[in-house]
């Protein structure tokens, strides 16, 4: 693998339950702290040394094309955005980018919404050490509600304000081989065929992560994202 290979960010999707924003501008562009959520990912990427990413686009792309070319990134960073359709589901994305994927051996993959204080370079480092063609972060989310404690006669014995789940989901944060884009084909999610078939094959592994972990998928998310930001240390901004 790669020292530190291209980032490919799947940013094309409608955010469909995320309209109070997303009537008029992509999901990849609604704001935390008064930059695009897309922002912070690339950011976390940077600080990590990574400096190359492809943006696969799709619905109200120009939008995102217009930011990147607006905006002055930092010092060898360099940004690409690769119009991939507008209905393209996400395998289909990255097989429409790959000639823009092929920095090395492998390259990494995240989506446009989700932050997390994941370490990326020893998500690379993982990869590298076992056989497998594709690592997926997994992640614990917070519950979305307390939960009621019972005993074994149905008596109520306490609550948990939103525990964290017991099972592991998938956190957005990929490591892939480069044969893995011979496994998509245009009409492809990456979530549903590929990773099925990836595992089934024995070629997934799961990297762990116990920290700081949300993705921007509802209106109150964003909202909590911004008050974390606003409160002065958001747990995702590795950077100083």
């Amino acid at each position: 693998m790669a020292e530190t290979p291209p980032v490919a960010i799947l940013c094309g999707g409608r955010g469909t339950r995320l309209q109070e924003h997303t009537r008029t501008i992509p999901k990849a562009l609604v704001e935390i702290g008064g930059l695009p959520i897309l922002w912070h990912v690339i950011r976390l990427y940077a600080h990590a040394g990574f400096r190359e990413f492809v943006l696969c686009t799709g619905h109200l792309g120009d939008q995102i094309a217009e930011f990147v070319a607006g905006h002055d990134w930092p010092a060898g960073v360099a940004v690409t955005c690769v119009d991939t359709g507008a209905d393209t589901p996400t395998g289909g994305r990255l097989r429409a980018a790959a000639p823009h994927l092929d920095g090395g051996p492998g390259f990494c993959a995240t989506y446009a919404d989700g932050v997390a204080d994941v370490d990326l370079r020893r998500l690379l480092a993982f990869h590298a050490a076992h056989d497998g063609a594709a690592t997926m972060t997994v992640v614990r989310p917070e519950l979305q509600f307390g939960v009621t404690e019972m005993g074994g006669d149905d008596r109520v014995t306490g609550f948990r304000e939103k525990p964290r789940s017991e099972h592991w989901i998938n956190g957005g944060f990929f490591v892939f081989d480069r044969s893995v884009l011979d496994r998509l084909a245009p009409e492809d999610v990456l979530e549903r065929a590929p990773l099925e078939g990836l595992a089934a094959d024995g070629e997934l592994r799961a990297f762990r992560h116990d920290g700081f972990w949300d993705c921007m998928d509802t209106y109150k998310d964003a909202v909590l994202l911004n008050d974390l930001w606003s409160s002065g240390a958001p747990p995702w901004r590795t950077w100083s």
